[in-house]
């Protein structure tokens, strides 16, 4: 421990303190807990995320469709997502077989992954005991295990981000460009992933190579420059390969309006989601909708929609943090410890500004992109806070973390009334025994202020891992609670055996088409075939137009169109339900009407 002014000690890590001999098994035991909390019953959510997994299923049928990420086989639409989780689970599905199990696992693998990167990263700073909360913090948070437990490319973006975030620690520590452009390929990944939202980390990890690296300015410069490049070749590749494969020979890339996953990028899956506009605004939004976000602003993360998602440990880490810069202001440019809080705050401000006031479309699970940030920063300022208690600014400041963490969890808990109703008070009073113990330097207090900082977050979390989750807009929690739009997600309707039964029986490309990628998704799951979603997630996207479905009709391609679905009445979705009630005659199949195109 050293002091940069008598009153303000500051904490150095630039010599971590040895890992003790429980640490690796303490790390083993925290692996492996967290693959247990993630794989636990896991297919008892099913398909999850019945559009992604329609995807895996097209992936593990085409080769075509596993590289663009074509909702079906056939290849007319992509999800409206770059491919790189669909790589993933399309791998596990062709190896494994298609099922629940391979849908849903490769997410919880990512999760544990995530958790193991996290830990090194942070030990390499603070050492192997802050490295363990930090990965015990990020495991049990509720989003993450929420996510980690789901088929949304927010767990392999998390994996990738966490992964170019080590790099950038090790980058650090020699002035590495090697390492930082490392970073860059994984954040490359990362955009292949889930597109712009890769990026929000990009500042903090530059600012802490530009800050701590010890080399030159000019050579900090010149490696940034060199990262830079392995973001754009490890991104670019893909989107060059798109625009360059003959668009006949391909699925159209879903959500984009010309056809292009740069435009995706840009448009639909960037600015669009930032600023609102087009396809990427929701009207009405606030508090009513928590599964759109709520209100934006400065309390965002805190609200009804986030705030149970990811805001359990937020006002611990934020103290940690400006606590931490304080101390450590007139340590060395080179400080690790410093460098490590600019990493991590930096990440975590980042992405919790945009999350905050982002007017386009906006799902409370975006916010498992922070968690890794809130879980660093909590355990490495925690933890060397703990290290400096002999003063007592210190530990008044060590006292703030437990006890932001303590009270903010009683009035999350709060919010969630009848689930556990005793728990908030147990959190509560020892909030205010270890706060006082720690402010009047009782020593054996350590452990008990660890529990009492996360105790609310990690039942929140168990409880999300033993409630099954499904649908497009999944929410952390116990089975009992539910956003107001029914934020757990539920199956995208029911087909009848019929149904069923009659798209087995089909030869083409296509069982049948009909209208939503949603109601395609359902379709395709249930039969095991391949179905056309028209227009795609959002309905709006022109494929397949009139003239290519009315080509495939003819070419005895397509078996049957199923009428209904979620989708929006867009032209295109219109003119071929007009064109097939024209010309073909409807009969009911199990509830559902049905027109024989062959």
């Amino acid at each position: 421990m050293t002091t940069a002014t008598p009153t303000a000690p500051a904490p150095t890590a630039d010599a971590p303190p040895s890992g003790r001999n429980w640490t690796t098994p303490a790390l083993v035991v925290l692996l492996v807990g967290t693959a247990v909390l993630y794989l636990w019953d896991v297919t008892a959510s099913g398909w999850g995320n019945g559009y992604y997994a329609a995807a895996t299923q097209a992936g593990a049928q085409s080769w075509t469709a596993w590289l663009f990420g074509g909702l079906d086989a056939g290849g007319v639409i992509t999800v409206d997502k770059p491919p790189a989780a669909l790589w993933v689970s399309g791998l596990s599905a062709r190896l494994f077989g298609f099922s629940s199990w391979t849908v849903l696992a490769p997410q919880a693998i990512e999760g544990v992954l995530a958790v193991w990167l996290l830990y090194a990263a942070v030990k390499r700073t603070s050492g192997a005991v802050a490295g363990l909360m930090a990965g015990a913090a990020l495991a049990v948070t509720p989003v993450a295990v929420l996510m980690f437990r789901f088929n949304l490319p927010d767990a392999l973006l998390v994996l990738l981000m966490v992964a170019g975030a080590y790099c950038t620690v090790r980058a650090v520590e020699k002035g590495s460009g090697r390492w930082l452009a490392l970073a860059g390929v994984a954040i490359g990944f990362a955009f292949l992933t889930k597109m712009g939202q890769a990026f929000l980390v990009l500042p903090a990890f530059a600012a802490a190579y530009l800050l701590a690296a010890p080399t030159t300015l000019p050579k900090r410069l010149l490696h940034l420059l060199g990262a830079g490049v392995a973001v754009a070749v490890s991104a670019g590749w893909f989107i060059a390969l798109v625009e360059l494969w003959p668009k006949e020979s391909r699925p159209y890339i879903g959500g984009s309006s010309n056809d292009s996953l740069w435009e995706l990028a840009v448009g639909y899956n960037g600015l669009g989601r930032i600023f609102g506009g087009g396809r990427g605004v929701v009207a009405g939004g606030g508090n009513a909708n928590i599964g759109f976000g709520g209100d934006t602003g400065i309390g965002r993360l805190f609200g009804a929609s986030m705030g149970g998602e990811i805001s359990w440990l937020l006002p611990a880490a934020l103290i940690g943090l400006v606590a931490g810069l304080w101390f450590t202001r007139r340590l060395p440019r080179t400080d690790r410890t410093r460098a490590a809080l600019v990493l991590w705050g930096l990440w975590v401000l980042g992405n919790g500004v945009v999350f905050s006031f982002m007017s386009g479309i906006t799902h409370p699970y975006y916010t498992v992109a922070a968690a890794p940030g809130v879980a660093a920063l909590v355990a490495i300022a925690g933890r060397e806070m703990w290290r400096g208690r002999r003063h007592l600014p210190v530990r008044v400041t060590l006292a703030a973390m437990v006890a932001a963490a303590g009270f903010w969890g009683f009035a999350l808990l709060q919010r969630f009334g009848e689930w556990l109703p005793a728990l908030r008070w147990v959190v509560a009073v020892l909030t205010v025994l270890v706060a006082t113990a720690i402010v009047m330097g009782v020593r054996r207090v350590a452990a008990l202020a660890v529990v009492t900082s996360v105790v609310s977050t990690a039942a929140f979390g168990v409880a999300t891992a033993a409630t099954p989750h499904a649908g497009s807009i999944p929410m952390s929690g116990p089975a009992s609670y539910a956003g107001d739009d029914g934020g757990k997600g539920g199956p995208m309707g029911e087909t009848s055996d019929e149904l069923v039964e009659l798209l087995k029986a089909t030869t083409g490309t296509w069982a049948a088409a009909t209208v939503s990628a949603q109601s395609a998704a359902n379709l395709s799951l249930d039969s095991g075939k391949a179905v056309i979603g028209i227009g795609g997630w959002s309905g709006g996207d022109p494929a397949p137009t009139l003239e290519e479905f009315r080509q495939y009709v003819a070419d005895g391609r397509i078996g049957y169109f199923v009428t209904g679905g979620m989708g929006g009445g867009m032209r295109g979705e219109s003119e071929i339900s007009e064109w097939v009630a024209a010309n073909y005659a409807a009969v009911d199949v199990g509830g559902s009407t049905v027109y024989k195109l062959g």
